[in-house]
């Protein structure tokens, strides 16, 4: 099982005259989660929305969990063969983008659809995990995660469900 490359993280900004400039171009290596079932790598964060483009921090640099109240967060996540999250929840909504490998994304009712390069997945705050069924091969997913309100059902909201 060989490790992907890293990650190439490109930052614009401007500069003291208001002209755009590149203000970082650095590539990040994904970092075991202590579940062992995946590696991740935090591009950017933004701590609000709408975003304030002015914060000069670097967003990688800002503390955030899975999600971030109140912002987005941008990350890479490397699932490792044969290895599956555990069943999870967040209020949040999830853009995952396949970049590399197979993907399955499993409910918690046990239905499963297998995603490949390009699929695109938005996460709702369903109750979910995912898989890698290759043996040997890792896959490669984007997730941009922004906070929501959580799901209702019958007027109450569904909880978060952490491991």
């Amino acid at each position: 099982m060989s490790k992907l490359p890293p990650v190439r993280r490109v930052v614009t900004g401007h500069d003291p005259q208001g002209k755009a400039v590149f203000l970082n171009d650095s590539a990040f290596e994904t970092q075991l989660i202590p579940s062992g079932d995946a590696e991740f790598t935090l591009l950017w964060t933004a701590p609000d929305l709408p975003v304030d483009n002015n914060d000069p921090i670097d967003g990688r640099e800002r503390e955030a969990g899975l999600t971030l109240n109140g912002g987005s967060v941008i990350r890479v996540v490397d699932m490792l063969p044969g290895q599956s999250s555990p069943m999870h929840r967040s209020n949040s909504l999830d853009y995952g983008i396949v970049l590399s490998g197979e993907l399955e994304l499993e409910l918690d009712d046990g239905v499963k659809t297998l995603l490949h390069p390009g699929d695109i997945v938005v996460q709702r705050g369903t109750i979910h995990l995912w898989r890698n069924p290759s043996a040997s091969e890792r896959c490669r997913i984007v997730f941009i995660l922004t906070e929501a309100t959580a799901v209702e059902f019958e007027g109450k909201p569904l909880p978060e469900v952490h491991p």
